[in-house]
């Protein structure tokens, strides 16, 4: 069965289905790609391609061949008990998102390090202030040595920057440290500058809590750009002003958009971007659709699979 025989919907918010359905226009004029949920004969589609999609919206669709996550993240799928169990699931995984998210990492590193918000300061007081030590020392630990958390582990150390790293399984990287399993405490003890880049999973909901942040050295400045579930918003501000955490740059939150009342809006220590550090883009993922789609009508090995079991 050819590619374009295949029944394709796009279930997304409609920024999103806008951007997606524009560029299988472009790239792909010979795929009708329908907007969904509510399609009619939707026993009938082939291919669901799924961001931020409503729960529960999946059951009608029930010969469904594959669920095609928009993004680099795939909780929003894992989450979904609608979706039927053993139907293939993958992701876009696209060069262009560690560029984006290790220059977002490396400029969050060097606010903080080269003291950026002090010299704002100085300058709106109209202060010369040559004397004072213009960088903090740094220990960066990367929490999530995946795709993205080690592209922005070696460019950090490529930098001359001292770099550990944390994931669940043994990684290995040329000149930086590594530590798995039940070496966490170990790892957190040894950074002062934590950059949270792990998948959501069961396993990480509420990571960046108490528990964790008692672990840390007094005064740790953290850099979240992974999920926003992965993250208690309440023990971030206690921490802040306990002095545990020195401060905060923010990408992701539990609830987004962030609402207007949150408290991180304005304390001063805490910086905040609309989850922004890395962005799939549609131009780059559409031919990854295609092949996929492709490789399944062979019966071949997909591409960028997802392991239900890991949850990414």
């Amino acid at each position: 069965m050819k590619t374009n025989k295949l029944r394709w919907v796009i279930i997304a918010p409609p920024p999103e289905i806008e951007k997606w359905v524009a560029v299988f226009s472009s790239h792909a004029p010979e795929i009708n790609l329908e907007v969904g949920p509510d399609v009619p004969q939707p026993e009938t589609v082939d291919i669901l391609l799924l961001w931020n999609h409503p729960k529960g919206c999946l059951a009608p669709f029930t010969q469904a061949k594959l669920y095609y996550s928009l993004g680099a993240g795939v909780d929003h799928l894992i989450a979904d008990a609608s979706r039927r169990q053993g139907v293939a699931m993958c992701r876009i995984v696209d060069p262009k998102l560690s560029f984006s998210m290790s220059n977002y990492i490396l400029f969050a590193v060097l606010h903080y390090q080269r003291q950026w918000d002090k010299y704002q300061r100085d300058q709106q007081q109209k202060h010369w202030d040559h004397d004072a030590p213009s960088e903090r020392e740094v220990r960066i630990g990367i929490l999530g040595l995946g795709t993205l958390g080690t592209d922005a582990a070696i460019k950090l150390d490529q930098l001359g920057f001292s770099v550990v790293g944390y994931s669940p399984s043994p990684k290995q990287l040329d000149n930086i440290p590594t530590y798995a399993g039940k070496d966490l405490p170990v790892f957190l003890s040894s950074c002062n500058v934590l950059v949270c880049t792990v998948p959501y999973t069961p396993k990480t909901h509420g990571l960046l809590s108490s528990p964790l942040f008692d672990q840390l050295h007094p005064s740790t400045f953290l850099i979240n750009v992974s999920r926003g579930k992965v993250q208690i918003e309440k023990d971030i501000l206690s921490a802040l002003d306990s002095g545990k955490l020195s401060g905060a740059f923010l990408d992701v939150f539990e609830t987004e958009p962030l609402p207007p009342d949150s408290a991180l809006w304005e304390h001063p220590r805490v910086y905040i971007t609309p989850h922004v550090a890395s962005i799939t883009q549609p131009a780059a993922g559409v031919h990854q659709i295609i092949e996929n789609s492709q490789l399944l009508q062979q019966h071949r090995p997909l591409k960028h699979r997802v392991d239900e079991e890991k949850g990414y």
